[in-house]
């Protein structure tokens, strides 16, 4: 089963799933259970404030543009590493498997994208078990932070229907 994001349904993702939070606000998130970061930036944040995801999905991109060693080396860790390949406005049976499979290891993650991660949230939160914590950007606005719940699961489930193929 593949996903590809139809033109007409790109302003309905502009639209948090959760709660639109700055990086300021990540220390004061109760975060149980799994964490999950989405996207370089995010990831890079909740590093900078000594908050390792258990799952961190990744391109090497920030708003479609490559950034220096320097914040390479903040997005290194002890993580397992997963390479999927994922062309834009998609989401392959290779992305969405990386991050079904890695909720169920218990070491911590990393997938790197070849191609984009920008639909990865929504495979994150689908498959995501109750209460974990994903986080995913929200670019020139913030930080999404999503608890997810049943609420959560069924919105993503919806919005993944409009996209099947």
């Amino acid at each position: 089963m593949m996903y590809r994001l139809p033109e007409e349904y790109r302003d309905e993702l502009r639209e948090p799933i959760g709660e639109l939070i700055t990086e300021e606000d990540l220390e004061e998130k109760r975060m149980e259970g799994k964490i999950v970061s989405v996207g370089d930036m995010v990831t890079a944040s909740l590093k900078k404030h000594g908050i390792e995801p258990d799952i961190s999905i990744i391109d090497y991109r920030i708003e479609r543009k490559e950034y220096g060693d320097e914040m390479k080396e903040i997005m290194m860790g002890e993580e397992e590493l997963k390479k999927v390949s994922n062309p834009p406005g998609l989401i392959t049976d290779e992305l969405w498997n990386a991050i079904k499979d890695s909720y169920e290891s218990q070491k911590k993650i990393r997938i790197e994208v070849d191609g984009e991660e920008d639909l990865a949230a929504l495979p994150a939160i689908y498959l995501a078990p109750l209460g974990t914590a994903v986080l995913y950007g929200l670019p020139s606005r913030g930080i999404v932070f999503v608890k997810v719940g049943n609420d959560e699961k069924n919105k993503v489930l919806s919005f993944l229907k409009k996209m099947e193929e």
